[in-house]
């Protein structure tokens, strides 16, 4: 079902997330959250480019033309890639105690993004909100500790969400017309043996590949929760997988370094790096924000 994950040389940071797969130009892009840093590998040249944001990068996405949309603690920002000009397109609720996390673009063409209790009480005090391309925010659920797990259906009418601290995943009947969330369902509780849910991708079978940060595994899930397989990860901490490459048949998956002990380093060198496998089923394409 997938090969032996290979780490990609040059990506290690502390809490490396969010990985996009840029089909126009054969490029994967991630974001080191603490660092508020948004990198750009072209996998063909192995040319790079690099970012900075004026905060902590939760997610971003795809944006028309060489723009990305980008969640930068409670400020929704339009990033121009080729000369690296940013404005403020939205702004969510400013709780200092929370910040943006989990972001990705649904078929609807909005960006949806949660937040998380940024403090050591983690309480349910994050949403999910979707932005839309003229910078509305709208809230779509609340009460969460920690929003994560974005993943549509191919079809883009199911959505699949997970509250990290709260170790649960939900699913939803989606519209992708105008983005409205219906029959909400809790398909699935976790453990942290077995990988509280982090970031998530889907595949063209209507799998959901959820990273277990808490254990080390990349969970995949049918629509009715079903586990069909725990694979190992390379890391102790994976945190988002993503599928690309020309035939979508290429698996990235980020990870974390900060708060490892100095024992899972040293089993785990590359620890907050990125690394790549080949899958055999093709991964659901993510699009940009506006369509």
């Amino acid at each position: 079902m997938i090969s032996r994950f290979a780490p990609l040389p040059g990506t290690q940071g502390m809490l490396t997330e969010s990985p996009v797969w840029d089909a126009r130009r054969q490029a994967l892009l991630w974001c080191d959250i603490p660092e508020g840093l948004i990198h750009e590998l072209t996998l063909g040249s192995g040319a790079r480019r690099v970012w900075q944001l004026p905060g902590p990068v939760g997610s971003f996405g795809l944006a028309q033309g060489e723009a990305l949309v980008v969640a930068c603690r409670h400020d929704i920002i339009l990033l121009e890639r080729d000369n690296g000009a940013q404005s403020v397109l939205a702004r969510l609720p400013p709780d200092p105690r929370t910040r943006a996390n989990d972001g990705k673009i649904g078929p609807d063409g909005a960006f949806w993004v949660g937040t998380m209790d940024d403090t050591p009480a983690k309480e349910p005090i994050g949403a999910l909100y979707r932005v839309t391309p003229e910078g509305r925010v709208e809230c779509r659920v609340e009460g969460l500790v920690t929003s994560n797990g974005l993943a549509w259906s191919a079809d883009g009418r199911v959505l699949f969400h997970s509250d990290s601290r709260a170790r649960k995943l939900d699913v939803y009947d989606f519209d992708p017309a105008d983005g409205a969330l219906r029959n909400g369902v809790r398909l699935r509780e976790f453990e942290d043996e077995t990988g509280r849910p982090d970031g998530a991708a889907m595949d063209v079978q209507g799998h959901y590949w959820s990273a277990g940060v808490s254990a080390g595994r990349l969970n995949v899930l049918t629509r009715e929760g079903g586990l069909v397989q725990s694979l190992a990860a390379p890391v102790p901490a994976p945190t988002m997988p993503c599928f690309g490459g020309p035939d979508m048949k290429t698996l990235f998956l980020t990870s974390l370094r900060h708060g490892l002990s100095e024992a899972q380093l040293a089993a785990a060198p590359g620890a907050g790096g990125l690394f790549q496998a080949r899958v055999e089923v093709a991964g659901v394409p993510v699009g940009r924000f506006g369509g």
